[in-house]
């Protein structure tokens, strides 16, 4: 019997480029106040558009050089430390809304989710979720090195939630990462492919797959249901 629900966070209970495009626009305003830097709006269009034709992990660089403005480290680490920890502007879809107002009184919900600490925290403050789950762990709380796959949080956020694993499922979307440590502790899977999620590729490693799938969070309850 299902006792218990743990959510991953980014790109299940919301679409992550939503707070891709949040902080992009953070550190625009910042660039700006630059000598000779042009005005927020048009260095947003240059970073957002470096980032989304795929220079992810030198989204900074590339648009300071495209906007002529010297490649500094100390402005780079400034832009990083700006978009991890800015109060994003985020709203929790509805139909994630509804899927937590159904499942809360049902069952034990809680949330695993890795990523910088201060950055996630920020997330869940402005997405409004902290009063639906028992318990929120932030895998970076346990080091670094117990960011999924470890199954470290997994076991201690079971404890937490009083649930055997065969007593949970986890929800999630990241097929590289999310699956491998819950499949392992026997908790049942269940992937949600967002249609904007970032990180949809399959991935070879054994037991990374989800056990089931859904094509939107919408149809959670109802799975359950018939579990």
């Amino acid at each position: 019997m299902i006792t218990a629900v743990i959510f991953d966070l980014d790109d299940t209970l919301y679409d992550e480029i939503d707070f891709c495009r949040s902080g992009f626009h953070a550190a625009a305003r910042h660039i700006a106040t630059l000598s000779d830097a042009p005005a927020a709006d048009e260095v947003f269009a240059v970073l957002w558009r470096r980032f989304i034709t795929g220079d992810c992990g030198s989204t900074f660089n590339v648009a300071l050089a495209e906007l002529g403005i010297p490649v500094e480290p100390p402005l780079i680490h400034a832009l990083v430390e700006i978009y991890r920890t800015h109060l994003p502007t985020l709203t929790l879809p509805p139909e994630s809304r509804a899927v937590l107002d159904a499942l809360q009184g049902r069952y034990t919900l809680g949330l695993l989710t890795d990523g910088f600490l201060p950055t996630q925290r920020l997330k869940v403050q402005a997405l409004g979720i902290e009063g639906y789950f028992k318990a929120i762990l932030y895998t970076e709380e346990l080091g670094r090195e117990h960011w999924k796959p470890s199954p470290l949080g997994f076991e201690r956020l079971l404890e937490k939630l009083a649930a055997r694993p065969d007593q949970a499922v986890y929800v999630a979307d990241n097929e590289t990462k999310d699956f491998i440590a819950p499949n392992r502790l026997g908790i049942l899977t269940i992937q949600v492919q967002r249609p904007q999620g970032l990180y949809r590729q399959p991935s070879p490693v054994p037991d990374a797959a989800p056990r089931l799938r859904i094509a939107e969070i919408a149809a959670l309850p109802g799975l359950l249901t018939s579990l």
